[in-house]
């Protein structure tokens, strides 16, 4: 996991520097020990003395600006890196790390760093589309360095593009999923997992929904994917950053859902239902909004169910695919998973206590149980959501698939 460790941030000349304050912050709150390098070319942008009154450790901007007659500074840098974040990343400094080019503080730490290295590349659309950046990138990750995707928006040269850094936590985020102990059994795998709450319209501005925030299927996808998967993420409207790199499809009610799941599950691996799914919907979806009548403090609305998207695919599911469904229950927890998971013809179900406010919808951390078709069940203790997501993932690949 992301704490406790002892961080190397790489700094290089980007007007996105700015950015690289926030994600010190959030990686000293993590727990960790951060030390900043900087090229000559961002200390213009943001001054050394920032991070280090954030960081409280030497930030280094010179190979021979040295504190100890017995320190190579580039060495002592590497040798001292639990994990190295490039943020941003230039075209240059790509350039020369993907080259072997070791001409100031930062090139050289990295070259002699042993440690995880971790990218985020930052620049202009058309140098990023560059074939030698291309080529570059494409060296790096052969060379066995993660690099998160750039973002798509407004760049400083005052147009759309891809090529922004993405937002701290969004990085944080992909560092926290990339250093997970995560089986490699799912890849090739296509994985279809569902997230967020649908929403059931009553007239155009009002709808029947429920608390679900997404956390948990966000964090499922992006720990599915980490472990190999090609993941197709249908998502409820939720207020999460969105991960990349994967399919995302948009759906607000449960018909829409169904559809899109029963489209996809065609030639997919295995479905994770992972989505608050409304139960029922109007029978009547008003055109006009419907306006108050002050002589009536009653109004009916009439509801009709929707589709049990999971039941349904349970049904028709070959023997070469899976689908885990999700309980969220208020009582008798354990007794209603098991009867869901085998009437719904399910693989395995994960059951979710939402009657305790410590865990559950909005929250970070959950504690669920894992029930097996064969009496099979595992309880996780109270953690992030982004662990339980491991541990499902986990399971899925040594014992489901």
């Amino acid at each position: 996991m992301l704490t406790n460790k002892k961080i190397t941030l790489y700094v290089s000349g980007s007007i996105a520097v700015y950015k690289s304050l926030s994600l010190l912050r959030l990686l000293i709150k993590k727990g960790n020990q951060v030390t900043v390098v900087m090229t000559k070319a961002a200390t213009e942008f943001v001054t050394p003395l920032t991070f280090m009154t954030l960081s409280k450790q030497t930030v280094y901007t010179d190979e021979f600006k040295v504190e100890s007659a017995s320190d190579v500074n580039h060495i002592k840098i590497a040798d001292e890196t639990d994990l190295a974040i490039v943020a941003p990343a230039t075209a240059d400094l790509i350039a020369k790390m993907a080259n072997g080019i070791a001409d100031d503080i930062a090139s050289s730490a990295l070259l002699a760093t042993t440690a995880p290295i971790y990218v985020v590349p930052t620049m202009n659309t058309h140098m990023l589309e560059n074939p030698a950046t291309k080529r570059n990138i494409r060296t790096l990750r052969e060379d066995g360095i993660q690099l998160m995707d750039s973002a798509t928006g407004f760049l400083a040269e005052g147009y759309e593009g891809k090529g922004r850094m993405p937002e701290p936590v969004d990085i944080v985020s992909w560092l926290e999923v990339m250093e997970l102990s995560v089986t490699k059994q799912l890849q090739g795998k296509k994985i279809i997992v569902t997230a967020g709450g649908t929403k059931e319209r009553i007239d155009p501005v009002r709808y029947l929904s429920n608390d679900s925030s997404g956390k948990m299927g966000y964090a499922i996808a992006r720990v599915a994917q980490r472990a190999g998967a090609e993941v197709i993420l249908m998502t409820g409207k939720t207020s999460l950053s969105r991960p990349t790199g994967m399919k995302i499809i948009d759906i607000e009610s449960a018909a829409e859902l169904f559809n899109a799941v029963k489209d996809a599950f065609t030639d997919a691996d295995g479905l994770i239902m992972a989505a608050a799914v409304a139960d029922f919907r109007p029978l009547t979806t008003a055109k006009q909004k419907i306006k108050k009548n002050d002589d009536n403090d009653l109004m009916n609305i009439s509801l009709t169910k929707n589709p049990d998207i999971v039941a349904e695919i349970g049904k028709i599911k070959r023997s070469n695919q899976f689908v885990v469904g999700f309980a969220a229950e208020t009582n008798d927890l354990l007794e209603n998973a098991t009867k869901k998971m085998l009437k719904k013809h399910l693989d395995l179900i994960v059951a979710n206590d939402v009657a305790n406010i410590n865990i559950g919808f909005n929250s970070d951390d959950n504690q669920v149980t894992f029930i097996f078709k064969n009496g099979q069940q595992i309880q996780t203790p109270i953690e992030s959501k982004l662990a339980i997501a491991t541990e499902l993932i986990n399971v899925i690949g040594e014992q489901i698939i």
